[in-house]
């Protein structure tokens, strides 16, 4: 519940604070006073449009600070607010209360604070949604739309139409989708054609190919091997010429010359032949030497012996080289990169179905998907209908009670027919509707002001004042499925007077036997029932006229009554006529 509000600088407003308390609590005062004004600050502790015209003249910001009870709230709107605490970081007061600000600058811009944190002004229409209801003077034209009508419908219906209606709205979002692919599929059915060609013709020339990973790189590093075949070759026999002295080989090591190892060999043979053991001694590191030049000698016959033979050979690397960069031309940057390449494609091309056969399953699937999205319509409609009957006994039976016994609401539900430019018509029982996020439903609320009178639409057959009293008794009806713990009304009463002004203080009195109720009225007969009164008074000064907000004491409350009656002030005949009321209403509500 609102326990508190403090108002600076907006309209009339210089400055002023409210305490509220639970029951009911009217604010009242003259025309031009501000009253309107303690509604916008609470319009704006909801996160609505911030309007720097309403920044009071030559003030820099105008501030509206609430404080916020959840002590009585239900558990469910009480876990909403917990986690809107958790999210944000805000805090309670030390008393359990949690304050709200809303800062508007007389240059348009906004700040919203929540607990001692900056949030943003969405947070605290989140905070105050399941705890705070606001009803302005516009709520009544609002009624009289269809959307409007269908939303009070559905909330009344509770969980049995929001279940329902959750479950239409996903098979619809599903069955949309499916339709959506099958006409992308059928309008893109030749490109896809072409694609295919596309990617077949691709994925055929790689693999004539049959690239190896990393084979143009091997081919590359090997060619410039081969470039080289003739020096590599001369360089390697002379070598072995060197150490084997092998004329044949056909180096340019003179057919004379002896080759190191033989020329080792002799030199071991004479240092084995010596007496001395000095030399003898120095025999076997030759003897190793001559080994190592084995091992050399017999890997460069090996090295000899891998060279290509093949004259052609590198014309065979170089033909293969110039398949591979037909390739890396067209698909990617190397071999591994086409490789690469042909997978994904592959991938797509079996992704990729353009026969009869595959847009007749998706074809299925799509009236599969509409034939469900068709029986939770009429599930949904079913629905709505038996709450249609219920919801127009419940608001006729509390018309009765504010001074309009013989008038009823009756509430119809009808399909609503698709029309030729329906981009998805939904087929229902065999009739062609139109399948909107809400449903194929169109609610409409029809009065029937007195006996024997046709039920029309509320447009047509309420006056202002019935109108009022029409949305008064659907918010009595309502409040019990409705999760905030304070409603207010503004000037619900507008258009009404006599008996029904009586009858409208009452019901918001019961009202406020389970919600606070705070309504801004100019109806003595409303603000009698009053659990606690307040005034807006407007003072004008030298330069501007200020107004603030206070709590009437009961004999202040008599004068102010009295005033509302006839205008007749602080005078006897006033004073009575007041106390006469407000003793008739207080009678009624402890009744």
């Amino acid at each position: 519940m609102l326990t508190e509000i403090r108002i600076d600088s907006l309209g009339a407003i210089a400055s002023a604070g409210a305490r509220f308390h639970e029951g009911l609590t009217v604010l009242t005062g003259e025309t031009g006073a501000g009253k309107t004004m303690v509604v916008t600050s609470l319009h704006l502790l909801s996160g609505a449009r911030a309007d720097a015209g309403r920044v009071r003249v030559g003030a820099e910001r105008a501030v509206v600070e609430g404080r916020f009870s959840t002590a009585n709230v239900a558990p469910a709107a009480a876990a909403e607010v917990d986690r809107l605490l958790d999210s944000t970081g805000a805090e309670r007061d030390e008393d359990g209360t949690l304050i709200a600000v809303r800062t508007v600058g007389a240059d348009g811009r906004s700040r919203a604070h929540l607990g001692g944190r900056s949030v943003p002004a969405g947070a605290l229409a989140e905070l105050t949604t399941p705890l705070l209801t606001v009803h302005g003077q516009n709520d009544q034209l609002r009624l009289q739309r269809p959307d409007q009508q269908r939303a009070a419908l559905d909330e009344f219906g509770g969980a049995a139409v929001g279940s329902l209606l959750d479950k239409y709205r996903g098979l619809r979002a599903r069955w949309l989708e499916a339709r959506a692919e099958l006409d992308d599929r059928t309008r893109s059915s030749r490109e896809l054609a072409q694609e295919v060609d596309r990617l077949e013709f691709a994925l055929n020339e790689i693999d004539a190919v049959d690239p190896a990973p990393g084979e143009d790189a091997a081919i590359v590093a090997e060619v410039r091997r081969l470039g080289d075949l003739d020096s590599l070759r001369s360089t390697a026999a002379d070598a072995q010429a060197a150490l084997v002295g092998a004329a044949d080989l056909g180096s340019d090591v003179g057919p004379d010359a002896s080759g190191a190892l033989d020329l080792l060999g002799d030199a071991r043979a004479r240092l084995d032949s010596s007496d001395d053991p000095a030399l003898t001694a120095l025999a076997p590191r030759l003897a190793e030497a001559i080994t190592v030049l084995t091992d050399v000698s017999s890997d460069l016959t090996g090295y000899l012996e891998d060279l290509p033979a093949d004259p052609g050979a590198l014309d065979t690397l170089l033909g293969r080289q110039a398949e591979l960069k037909s390739l890396t031309r067209k698909y990617a940057a190397d071999v591994d990169g086409v490789l690469d390449w042909a997978a994904q494609a592959r991938e797509r091309l079996g992704r990729i179905d353009v026969s009869a056969d595959a847009l007749a399953a998706l074809a299925a699937r799509v009236d599969e998907a509409a034939g469900a999205v068709a029986a939770a319509a009429a599930a949904l409609s079913k629905a709505r209908a038996k709450a249609a009957v219920k919801l127009g006994k419940a608001v006729s039976a509390e018309l009765a009670g504010l001074a309009m016994g013989k008038a009823t609401l009756e509430i119809t539900v009808r399909p609503i027919p698709a029309t030729a430019e329906d981009a998805a018509p939904l087929d229902v029982a065999g009739v062609r509707l139109h399948a909107g996020g809400a449903g194929v439903d169109e609610v409409e609320f029809r009065l029937a002001a007195h006996s024997g009178a046709p039920a029309l639409a509320l447009g047509k057959s309420a006056s202002g004042g019935e109108l009022s009293r029409v949305m008064l008794a659907l918010e009595v009806v309502l409040a019990g499925a409705q999760s905030g713990s304070t409603m207010v009304f503004d000037e619900v009463d507008a258009g009404v007077g006599g008996r029904a002004a009586v009858e409208i203080g009452r019901r918001l009195a019961r009202l406020a036997r389970t919600h606070q109720v705070i309504v801004v009225t100019h109806l003595p007969q409303v603000a009698a029932f009053a659990d606690t009164h307040l005034v807006v008074d407007k003072v004008d000064g030298a330069r501007s006229a200020d107004s603030g907000v206070r709590t009437l004491t009961d004999s202040e409350r008599v004068g102010e009554l009295a005033r509302m009656l006839a205008g007749l002030g602080d005078t006897e005949t006033g004073r009575a006529h007041a106390e006469e009321l407000l003793a008739t209403a207080n009678a009624e509500r402890t009744a």
